[in-house]
């Protein structure tokens, strides 16, 4: 079974920003991947200037791909 969720980072625990149904003491898997958001703040300046507005488009279009 394959489930994606949003987790924080705090004080070196990962916290579920949604209830997740898990058995006490069961063991996943998980993969971590940086947000979309986090990845294209990583390209800003990279093809030239960019601004959080430029941001804010890439990132409803990449949403409507």
């Amino acid at each position: 079974m394959f489930k994606a969720i949003r987790v924080r980072y705090e004080n070196g625990v990962l916290k579920p920003l949604e209830p997740i149904e898990l058995k006490e003491g069961e063991e996943i898997q998980v993969r971590i991947e940086r947000s979309l958001r986090e990845r294209l703040k990583d390209l800003i300046g990279v093809l030239g200037e960019s601004n959080e507005e430029e941001l804010e488009r890439y990132l409803e279009e990449a949403w409507l791909s």
